[in-house]
């Protein structure tokens, strides 16, 4: 038998099957093949991550994008520990970029201590369709999701181990709708542990942002953010030191509350560069607990616009 037959012989079985099936069987195939189709052509289309930060992950950290959410910048926000006001860092470069016209959003990371929405002042329910649900929008529209605004109470305690946690910061990813974005930065929880890990692993991450404060042991607290990203090759865009220093209300004295700032010379030995060093502003605080945070100006942040301009 020739090839030519044995092409002949396949199509006549194949038409033989469809003449037989089912009318409503052959037409929910129909359908359910061309939702398929339109699926993925949504796919490829909205594929988020450059693709430099998608060739670092590995195959089997895989996690599926959104099919409405097309993001061309993902940023993670790390401190080596906890109390350096990573996620006031996280919101005000988020501020930052969204005003000088970038799409933007915020996904808070920090699972069992989120406080993105209260610095906002989002409440309210999040509302969603069968694509997955939609994240909440600032006043000056950032795009925000976070467990506070899943939960039934702001006060409710999430007390789950690390690999749910990890899970849910997953499900920010591919069960939200985060739309057409620039920028989306993740706020991370402190130290090294699953939620870092994961997102190090399976988001397309074009860097992160390491925050500290100036204390001693902020050499420690850079490098071990610093060497994870490392271990992990994700590059890391810099670090913003956080309570840098107060300046005098009466006389504009600068004061070292924590002690003479070491982070150049930490910068310098590193080889990344300083974003920005943040003073102690009452009026940030105010804002912040008043669910305005975006009124605070911090021109001190201009480093960091000038390296997430460069992206």
């Amino acid at each position: 038998m020739t090839e030519e037959e044995k092409q002949a012989k396949i199509d006549g079985a194949v038409e033989r099957l469809r003449s037989s099936q089912d009318p409503e069987k052959a037409a929910e195939a129909e359908r359910l093949n061309a939702e398929r189709a339109e699926h993925e052509q949504i796919m490829a289309g909205n594929t988020s991550g450059t693709d430099a930060a998608r060739s670092r992950i590995n195959p089997d950290f895989v996690i599926e994008d959104n099919p409405h959410s097309h993001i061309k910048h993902v940023i993670g926000v790390v401190s080596g520990k906890g109390g350096v006001g990573k996620s006031f860092v996280t919101a005000s470069i988020a501020n930052m970029m969204r005003a000088k016209g970038h799409p933007t959003g915020i996904m808070d990371a920090d699972i069992t201590g989120p406080s993105i929405p209260k610095m906002y002042g989002l409440h309210g329910e999040v509302i969603g369709n069968e694509f997955g649900s939609f994240p909440m929008s600032t006043d000056n529209d950032v795009e925000v999701m976070s467990m506070n605004v899943l939960l039934d109470t702001e006060e409710t305690p999430v007390i789950w181990r690390g690999p749910v946690i990890a899970g849910v910061v997953k499900q920010f990813w591919t069960d939200v709708q985060w739309g057409d974005l620039d920028y989306l930065f993740v706020d991370m929880p402190p130290g090294t542990g699953d939620v870092p890990l994961t997102a190090f692993q399976s988001l397309p991450l074009d860097g992160i942002v390491i925050v500290t404060s100036p204390q001693e042991l902020v050499s420690l607290i850079v490098k071990k953010a610093y060497n994870m990203a490392q271990m992990m090759g994700i590059p890391v865009l810099g670090v913003v030191e956080n309570y840098s220093y107060m300046s005098c209300p009466h006389c504009g004295e600068k004061i070292n509350v924590f002690g003479e700032s070491s982070i150049d010379a930490v910068a310098a030995e590193l080889d990344i560069p300083v974003l920005g060093k943040l003073p102690m502003d009452p009026t940030y605080a105010q804002n912040a607990d008043n669910g305005v945070c975006y009124l605070s100006e911090i021109p001190a942040l201009s480093p960091a616009e000038a390296v997430l301009e460069a992206l």
